[in-house]
This record gives structure tokens, C-alpha cells and sequence, in this order.
């Protein structure tokens, strides 16, 4: 089953940011092993809690009040500012999870400090403009962090978390479980309760419905895991940066695609007896799956659906193997690019390339999702609407 769904971009992205800021945790603290989401339609709660090392419990020098307020509700603070400073985390300037604060009718941030021997309670009010009075108690447990956020609805135009955005909050649950690869102990994500089966990159991206089933697939190394399918004969792609859902792509999907039509080219041409095949040609039938790390990753907006960092700057490389293109060809893609590439070139190339500049310029295509609160069928989301976009 597909469907088309209509959210709000600055919703989705305030969401995101939290994910994805107790995802960068694992980076922190490679024993962490658990991220636990709890989506409440019914009073429009969200809540997403990781066991990894908490937050400082401790006044900051220089700003003279506590850690925890100081990421999560003082603008222009965060733990991520120095772009000096290598990093392949998610989060970037610290604004992320500030924005969702100021986005939230209520806001409330918990951590517990082992080290310290101290728990921190605080709960920010309206918007932001409400700061409680930090609870401080002893704790003898373990490190976590805790961050349960009201959204305030108003903000996006909407009366309640409808059934499109709570799927597209699920899917990105799933996205975090299948594309979290800090060293350490497996990560394990929850979503309202239960785990996620979903065991790694590999056999996520074999149940996207809606695409064509992946008939090449490398772990290239620490960094870089890509995955090749066949598409109808519009690109398409399925990428995460850090364990952000890059859904218009980037840089990254470029360069992983490009090394793979350069390196198909030649074959193409030859079970073509010869007949000239443009790299674009063969692009446009292929689907491209992309799972990397990025050292400072930067985009073209502050939703983040498309990367601009340039290639010698993603702090590692990705050499497209042989291996992976011998995949490919022993799963029949040379054949079915041969078959449709003849028949396109023949009959219907002047048509086809209208209608892929078409649907490219519209980006019909933006996620695909399997819908974990009721597992059912994979859904497209195939189109974004909202008056609210935090750029």
C-alpha cells in the first residue's frame, strides 16, 4: 500500500533533532545501547529517552548556570560549535534542540550524572519563555537522558499529531535502528514500547516497498555502506548522513552514483554491440541506497534533507569495488539496463528525458517508510506541505 501524505517540515524537523542528538549519544558513549520513543497521539507528547553517558550535572563556568540548561535553553550554546573539530555527529551548532523547545508548549529535560551522583529535572514552559527552577537530587543509578516536548501545535498550523506525521516520526525511529553505526554494543531502539527488529542497513533498506529490490549491496568500510537496485527509469535514492534522512540526497549520493554509472558504462555500451550510452542513461535506472558518516556535515537548509559538503571534505572516502558492480551484473541489472536502455533510445529517449527533468524538478519522491505502529504495508511519502519551515 502507498500513500501520499501532507507535514508540516519544521514539525518533522524539531522531532528530528532530539532523535537524532540521542543518536549522536552513541558516538559519545559507545556502551550505550538503547533509545527508547514514545509518540502519544492522544496528548500530543513525544518522548525519547537513551541510556548513554548523561549530561553534566554541574554550573558552567563561564555562563554561571547548569550544563543541561545551557544546551536545552540558552540560545547560541551547544556542545557541537567548534567546526574545528572533527566530528561525524548529526547535530551540528546547537540549535536543534533549542528550536524544539522554543517549537513546545512544554519542554521537560532529565539526565542522570553517575559520576556526580546527581539526577537534573528541569521544565521549560511557553515556548521557551517559562524556565523552571532546576531539580537537583542524589542518584546512585546510571547515566541516561530524558527529553519529553510538548510541540506547540498552533506553531504548524494543526489541532493534533495527525496519523501522517506520527507515521513519518515511526519511520524515523526505524531509520535510527537500521543506520546507527557507532562502534560498541548494538544499539537497540524502541518505539512505544516495542523493539525494533530491524537488524542493520542491509535487510532495512530489502523492505522499502515501492522500490525495486536491491541487487548489489558493500559495507565499504566504517564509514560508508551503499546499496544498488533498478529503478523504472527515473533515479532514485534512499540516503542518511549521520543518521539524518538526506531525502532530496547531496553530495554523497552524487559520488557514490557517479562512480557506479562511470564503472557500468563500458559494460552497458559493449552488450550494446557498441551503441553510445550516456552516463545519465544509465543513471536514470538506478536506484541508489547511501549510509554514511560525514565529518561536519553541512546542508542547504536547517531541515537538512540535502548535503552540500563537498567531497574532499567528507573526512573519508568510498571507492565504489568491483565487487560490488560484479553484484550487480550477476543479478541481471546490465541486462535489464541493455533491454530498457535499447528500447528507450529507439523508441522513447526525447520523451523520457522531458519527463525525468519533470519529475526530477518536483521530487515526487522523498521517503519510503513501513509504518511500525500498525506494521502495515510501506508507505511513499511523496509529497511535502507546510507554511512552517525552520530555514
Amino acid at each position: 500500500m502507498h500513500k501520499n501524505i501532507t507535514y508540516t517540515p519544521g514539525l518533522y524537523k524539531i522531532y528530528d533533532e532530539i532523535i537524532v542528538n540521542a543518536a549522536d549519544n552513541k558516538q559519545r558513549d559507545p556502551t550505550m545501547d538503547r533509545i527508547e520513543v514514545t509518540i502519544n497521539p492522544d496528548d500530543n507528547s513525544i518522548r525519547i529517552w537513551n541510556n548513554g553517558k548523561g549530561i553534566p550535572v554541574a554550573m558552567h563556568a563561564e555562563h554561571k548556570i547548569y550544563v543541561p540548561e545551557l544546551i536545552f535553553g540558552n540560545l547560541l550554546t551547544g556542545s557541537n560549535f567548534d567546526d574545528d573539530e572533527e566530528k561525524t555527529t548529526g547535530g551540528r551548532n546547537g540549535y536543534g534542540a533549542k528550536l524544539a523547545n522554543i517549537f513546545s508548549t512544554e519542554f521537560i529535560v532529565e539526565t542522570a550524572d553517575s559520576s556526580r551522583g546527581l539526577k537534573y529535572k528541569q521544565t521549560f514552559r511557553d515556548n521557551m519563555g517559562v524556565k523552571g527552577t532546576p531539580d537537583i537530587t542524589k542518584y546512585t543509578g546510571k547515566d541516561f537522558t530524558c527529553v519529553t516536548f510538548y510541540p506547540d501545535l498552533t506553531r504548524f498550523k494543526m489541532v493534533c499529531m495527525d496519523e501522517d506525521i506520527v507515521a513519518l516520526f515511526c519511520k524515523r525511529a526505524y531509520d535510527i535502528a537500521a543506520t546507527n553505526t557507532a562502534a560498541g554494543s548494538k544499539l537497540n531502539v524502541y518505539l512505544n514500547g516495542n523493539k525494533i527488529e530491524t537488524r542493520n542497513f542491509e535487510s532495512y533498506i530489502a523492505i522499502h516497498q515501492g522500490l525495486d529490490s536491491v541487487v548489489g549491496f558493500e559495507k565499504v568500510n566504517d564509514r560508508w555502506e551503499i546499496g544498488v537496485g533498478i529503478s523504472d527509469g527515473t533515479f532514485t535514492q534512499v540516503s542518511y548522513v549521520n543518521s539524518i534522512c538526506t531525502s532530496k540526497g547531496g553530495c554523497h549520493v552524487n559520488y557514490i552514483a557517479d562512480q557506479i554509472t562511470k564503472k557500468l558504462e563500458p559494460i552497458v555500451k559493449k552488450k550494446n554491440k557498441g551503441q553510445e550510452v550516456k552516463p545519465n542513461q544509465i543513471k536514470n535506472h538506478l536506484s541508489i541506497f547511501v549510509n554514511a558518516l560525514i565529518t561536519n556535515p553541512a546542508f542547504d537548509s536547517q531541515t537538512k534533507e540535502n548535503l552540500t559538503t563537498k567531497i574532499s571534505s567528507f573526512g573519508s572516502t568510498c571507492v565504489v569495488t568491483d565487487r560490488l558492480i560484479k553484484q550487480v551484473l550477476i543479478n541481471s541489472l546490465a541486462y535489464s539496463l541493455t533491454g530498457l536502455l535499447t528500447h528507450w533510445l529507439t523508441h522513447l529517449l526525447a520523451y523520457s528525458l522531458i519527463t525525468h527533468s519533470s519529475l526530477t524538478h518536483h521530487s515526487l519522491i522523498t521517503h519510503s517508510l513501513t509504518h511500525p505502529l500498525t506494521h502495515s504495508p510501506t508507505y511513499s511519502l511523496t509529497k511535502t506541505v507546510g507554511e512552517e519551515q525552520l530555514d
